[in-house]
């Protein structure tokens, strides 16, 4: 995410802070660790919005935001990647964490022939859940250990390659 575009939130932030709707909840969302852009703080934010992707209800938001202040986690960056979640991804991502848990429970895939009515919700669609709610779960463990991963990393290189940078430069 671009820095000074986080800085300028920061900033709008602060000059909300007074506003009458947010006194209940003002000393939790205006901890600075919350909005700060270090590295713990963005890294783990980004793999937990991707663990949260995975949850198969429509409050990816709210239990974002939660997760993010629970653990001292930056807002932003949490929140803005539960956005993958859209409607265009939302079923090869569900599918995918419906293969995953097949896989691992060993059920055999069945062909999926949706019905609107109350018997398929019954019969038809019993089966699936375990294998789709084990598969979410380990999908989304998954994502957020490797996103966190592959973003600490990229992280940790881009400062590598800037100090090296900078002491090349003052050795000329």
């Amino acid at each position: 995410m671009n820095r000074k575009w986080l800085r300028a939130l920061s900033q709008r932030l602060h000059r909300v802070r007074d506003r009458w709707y947010l006194r209940p909840v003002r000393t939790w969302i205006m901890d600075s660790r919350l909005w700060s852009l270090q590295r713990r703080s963005i890294t783990l934010g980004f793999g937990v919005g991707l663990a949260v992707c995975f949850v198969p209800l429509p409050v990816h938001f709210l239990l974002a935001a939660a997760i993010a202040i629970l653990a001292r986690l930056n807002v932003p960056v949490t929140l803005a990647t539960t956005l993958l979640v859209n409607p265009v991804t939302v079923v090869p991502m569900y599918y995918l964490a419906y293969r995953v848990g097949t896989t691992l429970l060993g059920v055999p895939r069945d062909e999926f022939s949706f019905q609107l009515s109350w018997d398929w919700l019954q019969h038809g669609l019993g089966p699936m859940w375990k294998p789709f709610l084990m598969g979410c779960a380990v999908s989304g463990l998954a994502a957020g250990l490797l996103g966190y991963t592959v973003l600490e990393f990229i992280w940790r290189r881009r400062v590598r390659q800037k100090y090296r940078r900078r002491r090349d430069l003052s050795s000329l």
